[in-house]
């Protein structure tokens, strides 16, 4: 009589290489999401860095502050309004007004109310 062996795995096997599987997603995961949320600030502040040199070069120019950003587009102070990287849109900008009281352009904050890894405001970066 011939024994003929089965090929494949165990229930045991599978489910010891699932289990491995599944704790090596539990310690990826978090790491994942925490350098997304890194990388984000990273844009934010570079983002925001470029906006505020704009303004700023445009009032050294003009001796007053642009009324919109998108005067600053509009005079090629910038190529164009960057999105906010934790809100996903170019409109949600934060406008701050100079301390005159004008409607012009004197800063610059992100349109997000999420608290950052720091533990501050995005909106008040």
């Amino acid at each position: 009589m011939v024994i003929q062996k089965r090929k494949g795995f165990t229930f045991i096997e599978l489910m010891v290489v699932l289990s491995i599987i599944a704790m090596l997603v539990s310690i990826a995961l978090p790491r994942y999401f925490q350098g997304l949320k890194k990388s984000q600030e990273a844009v934010l502040l570079e983002d925001l860095s470029v906006m505020r040199k704009a303004i700023d070069h445009y009032y050294g120019d003009k001796n007053s502050y642009p009324v919109s950003l998108q005067t600053l587009v509009d005079e090629r102070y910038l190529k164009f309004i960057p999105e906010d990287p934790l809100t996903e849109k170019a409109d949600t900008w934060q406008i701050v007004m100079p301390p005159d009281n004008t409607s012009r352009v004197y800063n610059v904050h992100s349109g997000s109310a999420e608290v950052a890894t720091n533990g501050t405001l995005y909106n008040t970066w």
